[in-house]
Formats: structure tokens, sequence, C-alpha cells
């Protein structure tokens, strides 16, 4: 709803307060903001480009703000697309069913290479594959949500959302000192609760859980090192564990003291070289053997990516129906395979209009916006999809929702995408809040900060 000046209900507050601030004040403090996140390490890594890897996220101080309301509808969708996610992972590691169904094609799922044959017949604690789930959602109209993909693996971004509340609480005290915003400072508490949940059966005592870093070169390294320490466990690399008698044992200083949970933020892949690929050297030997004997819980499980493909994403509504018996919350963006023929087709006589991606892709690479590309681009796009039109998907040139950035002293209408971090254990956790995504360049649809867009602090109002 707008008010007379077109400033949408949940806004008024914000809209006051910029104008009581002033844009030269916000300015200064974003500079401030972003002095912080250097000088503190809250940085992420580009490699392969030259210069300095190291590079902030631009942080706007503007929030994007969401109503009691439109929350609860997010809230519950999210919540029923956990679960679902959730019930596909168990269903095609043991009867899959939804593909004796004919709902979801078996190739999709078994020729894919997130696929792990190694897991079937095996059920993780609580038949829980991702524990952390990252659903990304636009905003396609006043009403109206969408899902724009969903990550099972290792979603990142969350010491974002913390991080980006803080600077606004250290600057900006009065807002929330008693305010309608509600809080996300417990994300980390909640997440050491799921983790713990999780623990094997045969865990008898408080769960050792521990967070798996491939190390400090790795680009989302602070996130890792963030996360641990407010969950109060060891942060550690492969070589701070091993395994004997099928049980993951961490070297401290005290001798070795066993692990029952590993919050993983390394690829399936590397996990172990007995088992997956022999050339690891981030890999723990004997790992998922102690895995599948049931002494060591994974998060997320092993071959839970399978549920990120951007192809299975179609199926997800067909999922909640099949499983949960319910009508979706949230629908997904219209999405065409350019594995079908006649799809592929479509795509081809349409690729000037349409947003194309690769089926694996990820941070905004190997995209091509059709509107935004050159002749030269949509016609070496369009040789890739003939080459291999299974590894491709489309979807319409979005009018993604804008909210208020400020930008070179100006205040101006950017796209944004949101994305919340539900998490799975014995109960499923949302915390009010999330990661909001900028496409800071004016018109431009990308949001990923590999690709220059930037992050704002995310506020859920009270009642």
């Amino acid at each position: 709803m707008e008010n007379a000046d077109g400033v949408r209900s949940p806004y008024r507050s914000v809209a006051d307060w910029i104008e009581d601030t002033g844009t030269e004040l916000l300015t200064r403090r974003r500079e401030e903001a972003e002095a912080i996140f250097r000088k503190i390490g809250i940085t992420f890594a580009v490699y392969g480009e030259g210069g300095d890897p190291e590079r902030l996220i631009p942080f706007d101080l503007i929030p994007r703000v969401f109503a009691a309301s439109e929350w609860s509808v997010l809230e519950n969708g999210i919540r029923q697309r956990a679960r679902a996610l959730n019930a596909f992972l168990y269903d095609i590691y043991h009867r899959g069913e939804i593909i004796k169904a004919g709902i979801v094609p078996g190739e999709l799922v078994y020729q894919n290479a997130a696929y792990l044959p190694q897991m079937v017949g095996f059920s993780p604690p609580g038949r829980v594959y991702s524990q952390i789930v990252g659903i990304d959602i636009v905003r396609t109209g006043p009403d109206k949500f969408q899902v724009l993909e969903d990550n099972c693996r290792t979603p990142s971004g969350v010491s974002y959302m913390l991080e980006n509340r803080e600077i606004m609480t250290r600057m900006f005290p009065d807002i929330f000192t008693g305010g309608p915003v509600r809080s996300v400072d417990h994300y980390p508490d909640e997440l050491l609760r799921t983790l713990m949940e999780v623990a094997p059966a045969a865990c008898t005592g408080e769960p050792t859980v521990v967070l798996l870093t491939p190390g400090s070169l790795n680009s989302a390294y602070y996130e890792h090192s963030f996360l641990a320490d407010l969950m109060g466990i060891e942060l550690v690399e492969p070589k701070d564990l091993f395994v004997d008698d099928a049980r993951v044992w961490m070297r401290t200083t005290h001798g070795p003291k066993q692990v029952d949970v590993i919050y993983r933020r390394i690829d399936d892949d590397y996990l172990d070289p007995l088992t997956f690929r022999p050339d690891s050297l981030l890999g723990i030997p004997g790992l998922f053997d102690a895995y599948r004997a049931g002494y060591v819980n994974i998060c997320s499980a092993p071959g839970a990516g399978v549920a990120d493909d951007k192809a299975i994403y179609i199926y997800v509504p067909e999922m909640i129906r099949f499983y949960l018996r319910e009508e979706p919350i949230l629908e997904n963006i219209q999405t065409f395979q350019c594995g079908r023929k006649d799809e592929c087709k479509y795509v081809l006589e349409n690729i000037d209009d349409l947003v194309v991606k690769e089926v694996h892709g990820s941070g905004g690479y190997g995209m091509l916006i059709g509107p935004k590309s050159t002749k030269a681009e949509i016609e070496a796009y369009r040789q890739r999809i003939l080459a291999d039109p299974g590894n491709f998907i489309a979807q319409p040139t979005l009018n993604l929702s804008t909210a208020p950035t400020l930008h070179e002293r100006e205040i101006s209408g950017r796209h944004v995408d949101f994305r919340p971090f539900c998490l799975v254990g014995k109960t499923i956790r949302l915390v009010p809040g999330g990661l909001t995504r900028v496409a800071l360049q004016p018109g431009s649809l990308v949001v990923n900060s590999s690709q220059g867009g930037g992050v704002k602090d995310t506020w859920v109002l009270r009642e």
C-alpha cells in the first residue's frame, strides 16, 4: 500500500529517517561503515582477475523493509520449500517415488554431476540433508514474491546479514532501541542449536560441533571464522581432523577429541580422497566411512547439491504437491528447459528477450541477459546452447522490484533480491531477515557481489 506521496507503508519511517538525516550524513556514515568492514576484514576474494583480490562488498545504508504481513507469507513459503527439498533428497537416494510417478525425469537426477551413488540407501540423522537452505526470492509485483533459485549445499552470505545489522545498530542506535525492527542477532544460536539437533545417534552426550573450512585462501573464509566464533565452536581445517576406528577426531593441545557434527564449507568432491577425488589435498581420509557408519554427521549432506540444480528447480512446486500434499505458497519464475526440444526452439527464437543461465552456474557467471547483450554475445551464446542444450535454462527478463539506494549522494531505485536462511533440524527455524543484494548500476539486474552488486540491511517490522 502506498501513501499519497508514493511511499509504501513499510517505508514510511525510513523515508522520514532519510529526510531527517540528509544524504550528506548518510554518505559519510556509509564511508565509515566501509572503513569498518575493511578494518575488521569483511572482504571476499575474486581470483584470476589481476590486482588486489580482496574486495569489499559495497554496503548501502538504506534498508530493505518488509511489513509483518509480507514476512508472514515469505516465512510460510520458505519453510514449506525447505521441507519439500529435504523430502526430495531423501526420496532420490531411496525409492525414487517422484521419478517413478513421472514427475521428475530420472536423467535429471541420476545423470546429475551432484548426484552421489555412495549416498544411496543411507539416511542422515533426522532424514535432514540440507540443514541450511538459502532461498533466493524476488518481488515481481506489489503483493507477489517468486523464487529465483534454491541453495541447499552451503549457501553463503549470512555473515553480511549479521554484520549489516551490527553496523546499522552502531551508527543509528535510536532506530533499534525498542523500535519496530525485529532482531536477527540470535541466528548463530539457532544455527548451533540446529547442528546439535542433527548429531548422530551414537553421540550420547553434548555434541561436539566444528566448522570445516578449506582455509584462509577461500573466498568465504571471513564468514567461516565469523560464524565459528559466534557459535563458540572450533574452526578447523582438514589437517586438524583425522579418522580412527570409524570415528572422527580433532587434534587439540589436550589430545584427540571426538567430533560429532561437521558443518562443512568444502565441496563434496574434496571431502574424502578415499571415496571421492583421490587427488584432493583438502580431504580427510576415511571421513565418508565414518559418516556412513553413523559416528559423525556432515552438514549439509554429501549429494545435497542435486536440489541446487536449476533444471531440478523447475519441479519444486510439484515436489510440494507430491510430498506435502499442499499447494505452493511461493511461485517459481517461469522457466524453460533447453533440454526439451520445443522449449529450446522457443528460447533460441526469443533469446533477445530472455535471461539464459547454465544449469550448474552460480555467482552471476555464465549468464546471458538478452536485452542487455550485443548481437555478437547473443550469437556466441546461441552456439553454446546448440552444442549442449541440456546445460541451459531460460527465464523471462523480470520486472524486478527496486529499493531506494544511496548512490553518489543521490537516492534512486535499484533492483534487489533477497536470500533468507532457513535452518532445518528437529524443527525448522527462520530468523526474521536475510541477505538483501542490490544491483548498484542503474538498470542492472545482476546483484551478485562477484559482478559488482552490493548489500543492504533487511528489516522485518513488528505488527
